[in-house]
């Protein structure tokens, strides 16, 4: 190494495929000497004491040696260093590699593809333009086969087949696109959702964008990182939620504000609900805090919130310490109380607001073409199924974006995407695009609800193949069954759940399972969650259950048939 420079090496074994020769140590210096920085900078007094207790998780131990804060300069510099061969891949130190690297948005693949990184972004409210679009493009399309993006659950771009190499020129071009992936893994708060359709519906109460975009600021730092909020106990999902719809499904996000209109005064509130998620050991809806907001309050309120979790929170078991169990723990009203103090002297916090309804209200469908509130002009929803994208896909994105629309386009929680501002005159051209016979406007009542998440092809907790596998068998569904409504279904290959099974009309959860006494891919069913108004969580009604579309396939079809009304396509003839 040259003179001052970091060695970024380690004595542990090597994991995976990564074939590291471990013959030196972490040298915990930088560049002009100084010791890294620490995950405890930023902690109060006793959370650095459960930081650094012996039952604090290996993450914590992590952290606490070198916060992973420290990656958002040093991911540069190793790109550099590995370009021109001063350092070597076997180089690395492990816990940079496989955890650190997580707070620079950098996931490594080693069991999948090996020394390739998944990128994810931050894309808040799912906004998206063409040239962002443009440059996701460039990013994947020189990695072949391994790069590709997909549309996440939290409106979200990722990225795949990155080279460490070529990360700095990526991170500074995403910043200089309006973007970043600082924080977008680990112990932070992951991409912020709202509507899809914010500024265009003529139901919201509220246009979710200007705020979320404020609170990406603050939270991130224009991409750039923000040291207060990298070293949180554990991640947090937020987002909020203008209409009954529920768009970004305020039940399974650890901080949820529900825009509702005051009926006693007409002021327009949010009401706050808490701690919905889904783990290995618990899943949980969130539930009410008993507090509202103003629109005012609502990023102070975050930020008051996210310090109490980082100050307050466990930090022993990672499967107990999202925000729910801090909040059990010192229960509702004190914690209200500690976040309305951490805002300030003299905040006061609004009860709850009790809003009661004449009619049910259906959350609404957002694929296909439907009017906005603007006269005369109208947002396209197309489906792209289970939300894999190649980079000529972006491209071409981008191009109906801009001759159609205004330039702009929005990501959905069900990993598809919405054109919006496209004249009434522009549609009948548009809809004939030849993308959109790949990419459908109007897909069939299965694909419309198709949600996955990676699976084993690229994460290494993948129990199952998901997206591939999932595309198969709804096109073999819709070949051979008359749905008469859209029916959601939901593939995670994993009891993490990436992609909420729990909450789909029928989830798939990838498990072990036999086929003629030999261990095959299968999945645990879960069927009946509810989205939108009065949510409900899936029950599993049967484990084990083989992949192979000899047993899997008249398993849905029976289930589509006696719980949705499906018929077979003869009968229906």
């Amino acid at each position: 190494m040259g003179n001052g420079q970091r060695v970024l090496t380690s004595s542990r074994p090597s994991r995976g495929s990564l074939k590291v020769a471990c013959t030196a140590t972490l040298e915990p210096t930088t560049k002009t000497g100084a010791t890294p920085t620490s995950g405890l900078k930023h902690l109060s007094e006793e959370a650095r004491v459960r930081a650094t207790d012996k039952k604090a998780s290996k993450f914590e131990k992590v952290k606490v040696e070198k916060c992973g804060s420290t990656m958002w300069s040093e991911v540069p510099e190793l790109a550099k260093l590995l370009r021109e061969g001063t350092t070597k891949w076997e180089d690395l130190n492990l816990d940079d590699v496989d955890i650190r690297m997580k707070f620079a948005g950098l996931f490594h693949r080693g069991k999948r593809t090996p020394q390739r990184f998944m990128m994810r972004l931050k894309l808040p409210n799912g906004e998206i333009n063409a040239e962002q679009l443009r440059y996701a493009a460039s990013i994947i399309s020189k990695y072949g086969e391994d790069g590709c993006a997909d549309i996440t659950t939290r409106a979200n771009l990722q990225l795949r087949g990155v080279k460490l190499e070529d990360a700095d020129g990526i991170i500074e071009g995403l910043i200089q696109h309006d973007m970043g992936s600082f924080q977008s893994g680990m112990d932070s708060v992951r991409n912020l959702t709202g509507s899809p359709i914010a500024g265009l519906d003529p139901h919201e109460l509220f246009d979710t964008r200007p705020v979320l975009r404020e609170m990406n600021r603050v939270l991130f730092n224009g991409g750039r990182g923000n040291e207060e909020f990298a070293n949180l106990p554990r991640k947090i999902n937020v987002c909020i939620s203008p209409t009954r719809d529920d768009f970004p499904h305020t039940q399974i996000n650890d901080l949820g504000f529900e825009a509702v209109r005051d009926p006693a005064s007409g002021q327009l509130l949010f009401n706050v609900v808490v701690g919905g998620y889904f783990s290995i050991k618990r899943n949980i809806m969130s539930v009410p805090l008993g507090v509202a907001v103003t629109e005012d309050q609502l990023v102070p309120f975050t930020l008051a919130l996210l310090r109490v979790f980082r100050d307050h929170g466990p930090r022993g078991d990672r499967q107990k310490t999202r925000l729910i169990w801090l909040i059990e723990q010192l229960g509702f009203e004190a914690f209200s109380n500690l976040v309305a103090e951490t805002m300030g002297p003299g905040t006061q916090l609004t009860p709850a607001v009790h809003v009661a309804y004449d009619e049910p209200w259906e959350r609404r469908d957002l694929l296909g073409v439907h009017a906005q509130k603007q006269q005369g002009l109208n947002w396209v929803g197309v489906s792209v199924p289970s939300g894999r994208l190649q980079a000529e896909d972006l491209e071409e994105f981008a191009r109906v974006a801009e001759q159609y629309g205004d330039g702009t386009a929005r990501l959905t929680p069900e990993e598809n995407i919405l054109f919006v501002n496209v004249p009434d005159a522009s549609l009948p051209a548009m809809l004939a695009e030849p993308i959109f016979a790949k990419f459908k406007v109007n897909p069939g009542n299965l694909e419309r609800g198709l949600v996955s998440c990676t699976g084993s092809q690229f994460c290494g907790f993948g129990l199952i193949e998901t997206k591939q596998r999932a595309m198969a068998v709804v096109s073999k569904l819709e070949a051979s069954l008359h749905l008469p409504r859209p029916v959601r279904i939901h593939w995670t290959g994993c009891p993490n759940s990436c992609g909420q099974a729990q909450v789909a009309d029928i989830g798939l959860m990838g498990g072990p399972a036999k086929l003629d006494g030999k261990a095959v891919e299968g999945v645990k069913i879960f069927l009946g969650g509810k989205i939108g108004e009065n949510p409900e969580l899936a029950a599993e009604i049967e484990a084990g259950v083989p992949c192979h579309e000899d047993y899997l396939l008249p398993k849905l079809q029976q289930l589509l048939v006696e719980h949705f009304g499906a018929t077979p396509l003869e009968a229906a003839a």
